[in-house]
């Protein structure tokens, strides 16, 4: 049994949410510690990834992620240490990434399970060099073929796939326009990330303002936004432009169809009309065979400088519910991560 803790904490559904996600939608309980058999790991959690796809895992619907059962432990990947080893796989003490989940201990078989060795920063599995990092770098690259002079936007540029897609175009030589909310996230994305611009979609002169950051067009535009977001750019999209598609996140709450006009016949007739090719993608899919492109080009471009990564760290499990309830709402500032246990 590991040392100081005789018990594992553990965040589950408590209800569906009907709409944004309320604290009341989460439980914090407190049960055994699992006990590992033959050729199982006890994995306990140090840093707990939070994603917008969580949100979609929570109700009870068709979804490219199973749902979660009333009573069940939240999902979500992790990174943690090796506590207790019946594998001849593992040693206690080694840094391993899997999908653990909203919990203090969580026993593998090892499917799924993977082995990080001397990491300096293991969190950035959860990150830069994670699935959101590969998502960006298969979305742009193999979906979105951006080259060299044309324009590519990207919307929630601060985030954690935003803010590398954004880059990785910039390092093929493109012309970089992100979109973020607030003026703090938009200096960050120019100053920081290197874009040539940025636009606040809360200002009120939001379409306006895109439109003369893209005096040429849109060639490419990475989506995970949707909403008021997509409708600014969709009449600036140029003849060809691909547009990779990994997120909505400005729907994932709703809970009815909204009101308004049928806009379907305008976006198909820009579609045709503009030959734009729009791919929706899942990353875990079909991407499997480029993670080890992806890693050893990341990796380079962390170790340079050419790729910057940034943080927003949260203290405790306990604090995961408003954490997610936070990145729905756009309140994080760079890849969000949990803090669950000492490293």
């Amino acid at each position: 049994m590991p040392q100081g803790q005789e018990y594992n904490r553990r965040v589950v559904l408590a209800s569906r949410p009907n709409g944004p996600p309320s604290q009341h939608d989460f439980r914090v309980e407190d049960t055994q510690i699992p006990v590992p058999g033959q050729g199982d790991v006890l994995v306990r959690t140090v840093y707990l990834s939070m994603d917008p796809y969580m949100r979609g895992r929570m109700n009870d619907g068709p979804s490219y992620v199973p749902p979660i059962g009333i009573g069940e432990v939240m999902g979500g990947g992790t990174v943690g240490r090796v506590t207790i080893s019946r594998s001849s796989s593992y040693e206690v003490g080694d840094w391993v990434s899997g999908m653990g989940g909203w919990q203090d201990y969580a026993l593998s078989n090892g499917d799924g399970l993977v082995k990080l060795g001397m990491m300096n920063h293991p969190s950035w599995a959860l990150g830069v060099l994670g699935m959101p990092g590969l998502t960006a770098y298969v979305g742009l690259l193999d979906i979105g073929q951006p080259k060299e002079g044309e324009t590519v936007v990207v919307a929630a540029a601060t985030g954690a796939v935003g803010s590398v897609v954004g880059q990785i175009a910039r390092l093929k030589g493109c012309r970089v326009v992100g979109i973020a909310g607030g003026d703090a996230k938009c200096r960050s994305a120019i100053s920081d990330l290197g874009f040539d611009a940025c636009i606040d979609h809360c200002s009120e002169d939001f379409t306006d303002r895109l439109g003369t950051a893209c005096p040429t067009g849109i060639d490419v535009y990475f989506e995970n936004v949707g909403g008021a977001v997509f409708s600014a750019v969709l009449p600036l999209l140029n003849v060809g432009a691909r547009v990779p598609l990994c997120g909505l996140i400005a729907y994932y709450n709703d809970s009815a169809p909204r009101p308004g006009a049928d806009r379907l016949p305008s976006l198909m007739g820009a579609l045709l009309t503009k030959r734009i090719k729009i791919q929706g993608f899942i990353v875990n899919d079909s991407y499997a065979l480029r993670h080890g492109a992806f890693l050893e080009d990341m990796s380079r471009w962390v170790a340079d400088g050419s790729i910057k990564y940034r943080e927003d760290m949260i203290e405790g499990l306990e604090n995961a519910p408003s954490a997610l309830i936070g990145l729905l709402e756009g309140k994080n500032f760079g890849k969000l991560v949990v803090r669950v246990g000492h490293d």
